[in-house]
């Protein structure tokens, strides 16, 4: 049977217990959300298709649980991952802190060179934010990587973040295999994109 995609790339969501990262990843490979998920225990999947430059890209999403006590079981999930997706809570200054023990964790386990990005998430609360757009911005600027708020809730640029990942991984290999000399211009995210602005 012929394969139904291109590509496929395993991504990996990173961050604090409670940031957010199950109900972001259930929004994406499903369109739903529901405000009671338990905390996940170890580790969970889900995989969705998208399409990136006219290739379908199936995207292997995995949840890793937050707590100090998954590390050693998540540290494992950490290679074979094309992308990894750190992620805080807007309204929770600790779980932004975190994100430089994260990025440690990612230098210590993951491939050189592995494709990451920052997302600020729960943007849909901004009555209760603690953590300024503009900090998440420069963290996200200092380590060379793309920025996104978004709200799973919402659903504010979670499709977005995920298939931007994906692009900058697609674009990645081609640029290394050749690409046919496409010539690929790296610019930094529409302005809009990264916005989180509720209608």
């Amino acid at each position: 049977m012929a394969k139904k995609y291109d590509f496929l790339y395993k991504l990996l969501l990173i961050g604090d217990s409670g940031v957010g990262k199950t109900c972001l990843i259930i929004r994406f490979a499903e369109d739903n959300f529901n405000s009671t998920y338990i905390s996940t225990i170890g580790i969970d999947f889900k995989v969705k298709t998208v399409e990136v430059e006219g290739k379908k890209i199936k995207l292997q999403v995995w949840d890793t649980a937050g707590q100090e006590r998954f590390k050693t079981i998540t540290t494992a999930y950490y290679r074979g991952a094309m992308g990894i997706i750190l992620v805080y809570d807007i309204t929770d200054e600790k779980s932004f802190e975190n994100i430089q023990n994260w990025m440690k964790s990612i230098k210590e386990n993951a491939s050189v060179g592995v494709n990451k990005m920052l997302l600020g998430n729960k943007c849909d609360i901004e009555n209760k934010r603690k953590v300024p757009r503009e900090t998440g911005e420069k963290l996200a600027k200092d380590h060379g990587i793309r920025f996104f708020e978004t709200s799973a809730k919402s659903s504010i640029n979670v499709e977005e973040s995920f298939v931007e990942l994906a692009r900058d991984i697609l674009l990645k290999s081609d640029k290394k295999s050749g690409g046919g000399g496409r010539e690929v211009k790296m610019n930094s995210t529409d302005k809009n994109t990264s916005k989180c602005s509720l209608v």
